[in-house]
């Protein structure tokens, strides 16, 4: 068990191990930390090893969600306070999230901690307050659950097509009585947290034979972030550090000049095809 449990930390420190700069970040960092609210979801472009390991298998630039619960003085109850001040002893004025991160399990983490980080904000529309209070509540009951690496690993099987793997081999994702209580990942959290005020995020939809809708709730543990993104119920809020609203304000931003063009930061070409090992540039992404 000794060997097992030293192997596992090694594996967690390197998979968490930064596999990428940015650069300037492509986010105005201080106006989203100003605009987010309780029940927003957080979207990070990760730049460790697991994030490109999980931006292989769900095709997309979200590597990682969080649920923002606010400040402590924005938590009504009492006792729901207690318990996050129980989690968290730093500023009491910080923006919070509750997150399950690869090595810590599901934690407290300030805003702050995403400073440099690409960031999309998806706010659930026209969520009442009190099932607001109730999403807050229903993620503290996650404080201490471990982060599920084989859910990981099982959503991973279940993107590769039917012919290469068989459905037995995914069919953990399926098996809703094997769902371990004691651990979880970061989308499915979100979902379920979600699902328990019957917030819609990627619901089932079926007409019947009377013309009548009816709404099924999706299995949780088949979410990922990029699912909050596309989901008609949430409103998509970016914060581009380098912002307009007027009409033809674009046109007035800082452009290069010289016919510099970038495949990526750090990745830039003058006109003649010299490249540039290091750019100060900002490249939008969406």
């Amino acid at each position: 068990m000794a060997l097992k449990a030293w192997l596992v930390d090694k594996l967690v420190k390197w998979l968490n191990a930064e596999d990428g700069h940015w650069g300037i970040p492509p986010c105005d960092f201080e106006r989203l930390s100003v605009e987010i609210k309780p029940c927003d979801v957080l979207l990070v472009e990760g730049r460790n090893r697991i994030s490109r390991f999980i931006k292989t298998i769900t095709l997309s630039s979200w590597t990682h969600s969080a649920l923002c619960i606010g400040r402590l003085e924005d938590i009504e109850d009492a006792e729901l306070r207690a318990e996050i001040q129980r989690h968290y002893g730093g500023d009491p004025s910080e923006q919070l999230l509750i997150e399950p991160l690869l090595g810590r399990g599901t934690v407290i983490s300030p805003l702050s901690s995403y400073k440099n980080e690409h960031l999309r904000i998806c706010r659930p529309k026209a969520l009442s307050h009190q099932d607001g209070q109730q999403v807050i509540a229903e993620a503290a009951k996650y404080f201490g659950r471990e982060y599920d690496i084989r859910q990981l690993v099982d959503l991973a099987r279940f993107v590769f097509p039917y012919g290469i793997l068989p459905r037995r081999w995914r069919s953990t994702l399926f098996d809703l009585k094997a769902d371990d209580q004691t651990k979880t990942v970061c989308s499915a959290m979100i979902a379920e947290v979600f699902a328990a005020v019957c917030y819609p995020i990627l619901p089932v939809i079926h007409r019947g034979g009377d013309g009548e809708l009816r709404m099924y709730k999706r299995n949780t543990r088949l979410y990922t972030q990029r699912d909050f993104d596309y989901s008609p119920y949430f409103k998509i809020i970016k914060y581009p550090v380098l912002d307009f609203d007027d009409i033809e304000l674009y046109r007035q931003l800082p452009w290069d000049k010289e016919g510099v063009v970038c495949h990526a930061q750090g990745e830039c070409y003058a006109a003649d095809g010299t490249r540039f090992e290091q750019q100060d540039v900002v490249v939008e992404k969406n």
